[in-house]
């Protein structure tokens, strides 16, 4: 029901309704309103637009292909193109620094090759210094020997003439004695010697 008549009481100060027209049925003007609009089919279904929607579509895609072709993959190849190039640099510094690192552990080897060459070589130099040192001085050290035993032999020698001497004066004085106690006469000095060296050479 829609009221139709409304009373306000100033003594007591309540709407007071009156009259009410009577409601009517639910949905009733909107059907009225859009007679057979339900009997209507879905647009994109609709066989009447399909040229339209065809048309619509290839604008549609030429725009989102020019859109796409003009603006979206030149920044894409761009991006790709800076990317490979800086992994193409990555690259290239990779082989520059495993190429120095080569070279620089050639370098260090050649290097510890010389070092240990120049070291081979000081120690056969000192090697060869210390043995010829040793050598000469065996030598000075044979040389004095050899001096000392030549002088040690000429003063042996000296000392076994002079014995010799001595025992040659004292064997020729002794057979002289006792062959004059034997004989009772002063044998020749010549005899004395003669015998005396006979008896020493044997």
């Amino acid at each position: 029901m829609i009221p139709t008549s409304i009373s306000v009481d100033p003594a007591i100060g309540t709407t007071i309704v009156l009259a009410q027209a009577p409601a009517e049925p639910h949905g009733a003007e909107h059907m009225a309103s859009t007679p057979g609009e339900h009997g209507a089919a879905f647009p994109p279904f609709d066989a009447s637009t399909y040229a339209s929607q065809l048309i619509w579509l290839a604008l549609t895609f030429g725009a989102l292909y020019f859109i796409v072709s003009k603006f979206a993959l030149p920044r894409l190849a761009n991006i790709v193109e800076g990317r490979a190039e800086r992994i193409e640099g990555d690259l290239a510094e990779a082989r520059r620094l495993r190429a120095e690192s080569k070279a620089a552990g050639e370098a260090y080897e050649k290097a510890q090759a010389d070092a240990r060459a120049r070291a081979n070589a000081i120690a056969a130099e000192a090697r060869d210094a210390v043995a010829k040192q040793a050598e000469e001085n065996r030598k000075t050290l044979d040389a004095e020997l050899a001096a000392k035993l030549e002088a040690a032999e000429a003063q042996i020698a000296a000392t076994k003439q002079a014995a010799l001497g001595n025992v040659r004066g004292i064997a020729t004085e002794a057979a002289a004695a006792i062959v004059e106690r034997l004989t009772g006469a002063a044998p020749a000095p010549a005899e004395i010697e003669q015998a005396v060296d006979a008896s020493l050479a044997r």
